[in-house]
């Protein structure tokens, strides 16, 4: 058993789904896994593992922020996780993105410290495993929804006290920002493991349009859904 997931080697399977809020990992659990059971509820991290369409698949909590979601990758690995696929939210950088648009990051700069502790005299440029990306882009296509395949930024700070703060990232090409992905990306590409981030635009700082609660509840319903097709 690790340190923040009561849980043993078997109880994890080898594709996780990854949202930052423990109760969105209860919400796939109980609507799109079958005969899902719950393995951790330390700290109140939420895990379950189940089934989607015969294929075991677990879905674990990782909290907001790099820090804490390196802790439940790092743990996930040691228990036999080798596809890490993040499904969240994010705000979008460019003006063209919709509320609910879904973005398959390619890649994550960052501002945080956090890879720079392997790197220290580089920066270290952390990028998706490019088969599960192919085969998430090709599910959107088959599904016909709006999808958009780019650079990413993954910040530590969530209140800026720059409003224009996004405007230079933009115009370098990011599409979006969230918190998670850079690291999700380095210790994947660490430990030879898969790595991929899905994320669905929730509010944009370009326009200022923010989405529904109930909007939320199903774009994020639907990114899970597509996240399920890689396993």
């Amino acid at each position: 058993m690790s340190i923040h997931l009561s849980a043993e080697k078997g109880d994890v399977a080898e594709t996780v789904l990854l949202p930052g809020d423990p109760l969105r990992a209860k919400v796939i659990a109980d609507n799109l896994l079958e005969n899902a059971v719950c393995y951790n509820n330390v700290r109140g991290m939420l895990g379950y593992t189940g089934t989607y369409k015969g294929k075991k698949v677990s879905v674990q909590g990782t909290g907001m922020g790099m820090p804490s979601l390196a802790i439940y990758v790092n743990e996930l690995i040691q228990l036999g996780a080798k596809n890490l696929i993040r499904v969240g939210t994010c705000g979008a950088y460019q003006k063209y993105l919709n509320i609910g648009d879904v973005i398959i990051a390619i890649s994550a700069s960052t501002d945080s410290n956090i890879n720079n502790q392997a790197f220290p005299l580089a920066n270290y440029a952390p990028t998706a495993s490019f088969s599960l990306l192919q085969k998430a882009y090709q599910s959107t296509v088959d599904k016909n929804l709006a999808v958009h395949v780019g650079p990413i930024f993954s910040s530590d700070i969530f209140y800026q006290d720059d409003a224009d703060h996004y405007k230079k990232w933009a115009e370098y090409g990011i599409l979006a920002v969230e918190m998670e992905s850079a690291a999700l990306y380095a210790i994947a590409a660490k430990h030879k493991c898969e790595a991929l981030s899905i994320l669905t635009v929730s509010d944009s700082l370009v326009t200022g349009e923010v989405a529904s609660t109930k909007d939320r509840e199903q774009n994020f319903l639907k990114m899970s859904e597509l996240a399920l097709e890689q396993a």
